[in-house]
């Protein structure tokens, strides 16, 4: 997986192909930020790991299921 494939507005995906966020950006080298306008965002921001990435195409698959990703995300205001 190379992370300059990964774009603003990407959909995530979780491995159970449940939708988890949209890309806002990459945040440092080894993170991905979630816009908080998305309606599942809750108003907030959520980061989740580079490593969690399965493969890109036209949207971000990660390793993980959406209740997994879920769970383990980091949320910011």
């Amino acid at each position: 997986m190379n992370k300059e494939q990964i774009r603003e507005y990407m959909e995530v995906l979780g491995s159970d192909g449940r939708h988890i966020g949209t890309v806002d950006h990459l945040e440092g080298e080894s993170q991905i930020k979630l816009a908080k306008k998305d309606p599942s965002a809750g108003g907030k921001h959520h980061l989740i790991l580079l490593d969690w990435v399965d493969h890109v195409d036209q949207s971000v698959y990660l390793k993980k299921t959406s209740q997994e990703a879920i769970v383990g995300w980091r949320t910011m205001n």
